[in-house]
């Protein structure tokens, strides 16, 4: 599989490196990105754009449970890198067993209040009219499958913390050709509705788990746990805590953004332009997914060697990290400049014969669509900085900045704008606040990273 060992992380030369760790990254963030791509192009083909709508008012709420096991995994994998940089192995499988107990606790805690306050959340995050019931169905499945996407989301963390990036890769795709699978047959050929796209995401997420299981079980994992590991640790929950803070925060922003999104968009259009959003925001996962795969290829290369203290291989690191990023997010740019009607079509059925509510939800996400394509990736160049420089703060251990800096663009100025603009601007100040909080959370990280290489990373 061409593994890539703990050690390598401190010795192979940097580019080289970036490219083993972010390439598998890549493709498994591509695989997933694709899956819910796919899974909302058949929910929209074969269900209807209402459905689409559906799936992403439930998005927010799955994902932030979801988002608790990334937290943990991200903040655990942190302190596991930078113990094996430090050659402190010990400390590594005790992190890795606290991970486990925190994130079933966490997680299952979560399904049970999320499930008792179901009728309250849906419409919450915009599930209102048409969209109820749809929406409701497919929230209630998917939420029993949560807690194995969680223990998933931080299992591939640890996985690419070892150094092994080609069976976290792996562990990305099974979940997605699984889903699809299972879409095709219990939505195309049962005809199940949304029960089908809710049941194919589920067992997706317990496939996924399986992996991961099989992988840490076997001889490729240097983790070997022993029963005393999984028994919590008061030092390590709370650095776990910290640093798994400033993804969870991120998550519970991005869940705050989708809530205030869904209901503005729906006092301005109704359930059809919740529906432009919904495919806007798939393509929010799917377009960037070379920029997060470097982004996560970049985060044990960063962490393993500030633990080993070689300043000046994690320098070149992020130098590296934020000149592929630059790259892919450019050539991301221009795709979506050139071809957003294109894109939109892809998620409507093109039949003539759909119900003159569904023709005419899918008339006006073909109209608006477009521009507000091009109006949300239009600062896409620039968003590497932005990411790298956040996650240099998160790998190295240092969870304040790292919280900051995460919560710069969607938090200190995305959602302000979101709600100021469109009193003014209709809907084009929805669109417009996406670029403008890019630009404006670019400046700030650019200044804070510049500040820290210059101060802490000089030494050699």
């Amino acid at each position: 599989m061409g593994k890539v060992s703990a050690e390598q992380l401190g010795s192979e030369p940097i580019g080289k490196l970036l490219v083993k760790q972010a390439v598998p990254a890549s493709i498994g963030i591509l695989v997933m990105s694709l899956n819910v791509l796919v899974d909302s192009i058949f929910v929209g083909n074969w269900i209807g754009s209402i459905a689409i709508a559906a799936i992403n008012v439930v998005l927010p709420v799955s994902f932030f449970i979801a988002a608790l096991g990334m937290a943990i995994g991200i903040g655990g994998s942190s302190i596991i890198s930078r113990a094996l940089g430090a050659e402190n192995k010990e400390r590594a499988l005790k992190t890795f067993g606290n991970q486990i107990t925190l994130t079933l606790l966490v997680t299952v805690s979560m399904v049970v209040l999320g499930l008792y306050y179901v009728d309250s959340l849906i419409p919450a995050f915009g599930g209102k009219g048409a969209i109820f019931g749809p929406a409701k169905i497919y929230y209630t499945i998917v939420l029993y499958g949560v807690p194995f996407l969680a223990l998933c989301m931080m299992g591939n963390t640890v996985i690419r913390a070892e150094g092994k990036p080609k069976f976290a890769m792996i562990a990305m795709i099974i979940p997605s050709v699984g889903n699809l699978f299972m879409d095709y047959l219990f939505i195309y050929v049962l005809d199940w509705g949304m029960h089908g796209a809710a049941w194919a995401t589920t067992i997706g997420y317990l496939l996924c788990l399986s992996y991961i299981v099989w992988f840490f079980l076997s001889k490729n994992s240097e983790l070997k746990l022993k029963f005393h590991h999984f028994g919590m640790k008061g030092t390590i929950l709370k650095e776990i805590g910290s640093l798994g803070f400033v993804t969870l925060a991120r998550q519970a922003v991005t869940s705050i953004t989708y809530l205030l999104m869904n209901n503005i968009l729906f006092d301005l259009g109704g359930e059809a332009m919740v529906a432009v959003y919904a495919i806007i925001g798939r393509m929010l996962m799917f377009a960037l997914f070379p920029v997060f795969g470097v982004t996560q290829g970049f985060l044990p290369i960063a962490g393993f060697n500030y633990g080993a203290r070689k300043y000046n291989r994690v320098r070149q690191s992020i130098n590296t990290a934020i000149k592929y990023a630059a790259i892919m997010a450019s050539l991301v740019f221009v795709g979506l400049m050139v071809f957003p009607g294109e894109i939109a079509s892809l998620f409507l059925s093109s039949r003539t014969d759909l119900p003159a509510k569904e023709l005419a939800v899918n008339i006006f996400v073909l109209e608006h669509a477009p521009a507000a394509m091009r109006w949300v990736f239009a600062a896409t160049p620039i968003i590497a900085l932005q990411l790298i420089g956040a996650a240099y703060f998160q790998a190295v251990g240092k969870a304040i900045p790292a919280l900051l800096l995460t919560l710069t663009r969607q938090g200190f100025f995305f959602i302000p704008l979101v709600i100021i603009l469109p009193y003014f601007l209709g809907e084009l100040g929805v669109w417009i606040s996406f670029p403008i909080a890019d630009i404006l959370a670019t400046l700030v990280t650019g200044y804070y990273l510049r500040k820290e290489v210059r101060t802490k990373l000089m030494k050699v």
